[in-house]
Formats: C-alpha cells, sequence, structure tokens
C-alpha cells in the first residue's frame, strides 16, 4: 500500500498554475476548446476558494497574449514572461512562488504544451520540492501523439494526473457549502 498516493488536494496547500495557453499557440492546439474551457473552471474555482493562481506566458512578443475567455478571467492578474521551457527556471516565477504562504506545497498545472513547458515544468516543481498535479484535460499540445507520450511519462513518474472535475470536487470536498453552491453555476 505504501507505493499509492492516497492524498488528496487541500485548498490552503494549491497554487493554480496557468501555463501559456496563449492565441497564437492555441490556434494549433489539440482540443484547444476544451482545454480553454477547462482552464477557465479551474480559474473559477480558485478564486473562489482564494487559491493564488501563477500565469505565465511563453514569448509573448512572438506568441501574442491569452486566448479572450481565460484572459478576461484573469483579470489584472500580471503574467510572467518566459522563455524557458520549465516555469520554475524563470526567475520571476520563483520569487512569485517564494511569496506565496509557506504552506503551499502542491501546484496544479494547466496549459500548453504538454510535452514541453507542461512536462518541464513538473519535473522542475518535483526538483524544487513542490507537487505538481497535472490536470489531464486541461493540458495539450499540438499534436495528441505529444500530449498522450507526455501524460504517459508523467504517470510513470507518480506525478498525479487527473481531470479538471477531479480536482475541483476534491478541493470543495463536500456540496452544500456556499463555495460549492458558487462553483456549481460554472459546470451546469
Amino acid at each position: 500500500m505504501s507505493h499509492l498516493h492516497l492524498d488528496s488536494l487541500q485548498p490552503e496547500r494549491c497554487c493554480l498554475m496557468v501555463i501559456d495557453p496563449q492565441e497564437r499557440l492555441m490556434k494549433a492546439i489539440h482540443k484547444a476548446k476544451r482545454v480553454e474551457k477547462n482552464i477557465s473552471l479551474l480559474i473559477n474555482c480558485s478564486q473562489i476558494l482564494n487559491l493564488p493562481v501563477i500565469a505565465t506566458t511563453q514569448y509573448v512578443k512572438g506568441l501574442g497574449g491569452y486566448v479572450e475567455g481565460i484572459e478576461r478571467l484573469l483579470g489584472d492578474l500580471k503574467k510572467i514572461d518566459k522563455m524557458e521551457f520549465n516555469a520554475l527556471d524563470n526567475p520571476k516565477v520563483q520569487v512569485t512562488l517564494n511569496d506565496l504562504s509557506k504552506a503551499v506545497d502542491t501546484l496544479l498545472i494547466t496549459g500548453v504544451e504538454a510535452h514541453i513547458c507542461i512536462y518541464q515544468t513538473a519535473l522542475g516543481a518535483i526538483r524544487a520540492g513542490y507537487r505538481p498535479w497535472i490536470m489531464e484535460d486541461a493540458v495539450s499540445s499540438r499534436e495528441k501523439q505529444n500530449s498522450r507520450a507526455a501524460i504517459r511519462r508523467m504517470t510513470q513518474l507518480g506525478i498525479p494526473v487527473i481531470t479538471t472535475e477531479m480536482a475541483i470536487y476534491d478541493l470543495l470536498k463536500r456540496a452544500g457549502t456556499p463555495q460549492f453552491k458558487q462553483m456549481l453555476t460554472f459546470l451546469k
């Protein structure tokens, strides 16, 4: 039994990472609408539960800003522009993580591309002492096979890979709470 990960998500320990869902990149992403919808659900959940959110762009000068729906949801949250594929290699991301509550040790990772920035950020998170959790239906790549290979590799490494709804309901813990009722409007 000791090899099983029996952890559940605890809101006070979590930070949502939104990695590079930029307009020019998303146009080429496999199942981009699904990824965008699920990132949006996770942002809504983070706002309801007061989870910190870190958002990055990859070379914004070349790839442009976020897709409109996600941009609108994030409001005035400052995005950190990076050249690194592992977001945690970026000094501004490191500073932002260090400024979070010391209780935060779990990174809920969403965005693109699964086999590049998501994969390398998950490995970087482990090296930095964080527990990455991958939202399988909120990550993708241009090619379906690259996304599948990334998910398979992260699973082999013992990184929890779950769906957006699994994460949301795990964070909410129970029905009937004000947070549950607020979140339900987005889940219908």
